[in-house]
């Protein structure tokens, strides 16, 4: 989801070569939004430099520090971006379903959909998951904590609809919300053609959690 709304006007220009073009002023969603051009499937946030995005959203330098203490902020604000933007997905795609395996199909279904759409708020919270510095981790692990929390409560509604046990509703939901991230991020850099079967192997196994804790409560473990 790129920010929209970018309409600062070009400033005029000026004697100086290396100020042509600049913009008289720019708000947040310029930074992002230049940021995210930038990145891609070879370039991670993490190797952007505060002139690069500034020359990319048409700035000085100096401009992006009215908005972003550093490039460190800027990463965090793009996962935190990123995190909202699936969550909205996702949560959209579970609300429509009205079966426990509708949900897990028509979830899985919406995350594999944005990551063949190559989304680059997507692709990037999956890599700084992982490759990012201790900063980007703790911003993305937050974001799979709203994640859990949102899962976990989708589950003990269908749960208690369907009048079936569920063993630890936020373990859970962490081990569906953990193995979906690790898939993707192998997923995302399968070609085309081989993202249809990961798709069904990952409805498969995340069914496969499902069933395994109906089971466990079933079983006489803790129940909800």
């Amino acid at each position: 989801m790129t920010p929209t709304d970018l309409t600062a006007e070009k400033s005029p220009v000026a004697d100086s070569g290396s100020t042509r073009g600049r913009k008289v002023s720019i708000s947040r969603d310029d930074i992002i939004s230049a940021a995210l051009t930038l990145i891609g499937p070879n370039r991670s946030v993490s190797t952007l430099s505060l002139r690069e995005v500034a020359r990319e959203a048409g700035v000085a330098p100096n401009s992006f520090y009215r908005h972003f203490h550093d490039m460190d902020e800027l990463a965090i604000a793009l996962i935190e971006l990123a995190g909202s933007s699936l969550r909205g997905i996702i949560g959209e795609a579970r609300h429509r379903a009205t079966a426990e395996r509708s949900v897990v199909r028509s979830s899985v279904e919406a995350f594999m959909e944005q990551l063949n759409a190559d989304d680059k708020l997507l692709h990037m919270l999956l890599r700084e998951g992982t490759a990012g510095s201790d900063a980007f981790k703790k911003a993305v692990e937050k974001q799979l904590g709203f994640f859990e929390e949102e899962l976990q409560a989708d589950l003990v509604r269908l749960a208690a609809h369907n009048k079936t046990g569920l063993y630890e509703p936020a373990l859970t939901a962490k081990a569906i919300t953990r193995l979906v991230v690790a898939i993707g991020a192998t997923t995302m850099d399968l070609p085309p053609e081989q993202r249809a079967s990961a798709t069904e192997q990952l409805a498969v196994m995340v069914r496969m959690i499902v069933v395994g804790s109906q089971t466990m409560a079933a079983s006489g473990q803790v129940r909800i």
